[in-house]
């Protein structure tokens, strides 16, 4: 019986991974026309609520059928998105796939909704928890399928590990390609960073008609002028707290520690 403590802390650890997903998706804003990952990070924001409900039962929150129509549309979307990635990367995709993990971690989400055998689950009404004690442990059907999908995962969690300590330092299709920090922020850190609201020192702008340039000045200070400092500093904060937010690095934080608790709890179920 694995102790209840285990079970709690990875259920947090699951919503701060929903939490931290759902703050990417604010701050890419992908409703304004850049959808970037967008779709990883809807996955993992419902992944983690439903893995925190399997380990903890008060934070259940959707009946298991619900949970199966999600995760089943999740598998049919990212199974459709690798299958477009196999057609320029052929079977490599299956190591190197930008949506390949997200593909298994759906599939093995689905896999353990649908094959759950616990009494409690044959209600419907939405996994007990994993804490209930060893009358109530949940188990799978099918544990073979388990086993291999917890493999499955472990392996990319060793590749997510392997290429984060790389020379590329997580460079690749494999990881999460940067999200595209939205025009305001990049503008705020650009005005923080020099004073004025144009572009730093010796910047551009279009000229006229024979294609000459024109240097656009640093903003003037003085008794009459602003300095342009009083809100640099916040400004600078928030877009750089937001490129750190959208960067590869913290999706590939997050779908490490999914996938290790995804593993773990496929394992204490077989």
């Amino acid at each position: 019986m694995t102790p209840s403590w285990i079970l709690d802390i990875l259920a947090g650890l699951m919503l701060l991974v929903a939490a931290i997903s759902a703050g990417r998706l604010v701050a890419a804003r992908p409703w304004a026309g850049s959808p970037g990952d967008a779709d990883i990070d809807v996955a993992h924001l419902l992944m983690g609520i439903a893995m925190a409900g399997m380990l903890v039962a008060s934070l259940s929150t959707l009946p298991n059928d619900v949970w199966d129509v999600i995760f089943a549309v999740l598998t049919g979307w990212f199974g459709w998105r690798v299958y477009h990635e196999s057609r320029g990367e052929g079977v490599r995709v299956l190591a190197d796939g930008h949506h390949t993990p997200h593909l298994v971690h759906s599939a093995a989400m689905l896999y353990m909704f649908v094959a759950i055998s616990a009494p409690a689950a044959a209600g419907g009404g939405g996994m007990s928890g994993m804490s209930g004690g060893a009358s109530a442990m949940q188990t799978l059907n099918a544990p073979v399928v388990a086993f291999i999908f917890a493999l499955w995962l472990i392996v990319y969690v060793v590749l997510d590990l392997d290429r984060l300590s790389g020379p590329g330092h997580g460079h690749g299709s494999y990881f999460a390609r940067p999200a595209a920090v939205p025009a305001d922020a990049a503008l705020v850190g650009a005005a923080a960073g020099s004073g004025s609201v144009g572009l730093a020192t010796g910047s551009a702008a279009p000229g006229g008609g024979d294609g000459s340039v024109a240097t656009v000045p640093p903003q003037a200070t003085g008794p009459g002028q602003p300095t342009g400092n009083g809100g640099a500093g916040s400004g600078s904060t928030a877009g750089s707290a937001r490129a750190l937010l959208l960067g590869p690095k913290v999706a590939a934080g997050c779908r490490i520690a999914m996938g290790l608790t995804m593993a773990f709890m496929l394992i204490i179920m077989i």
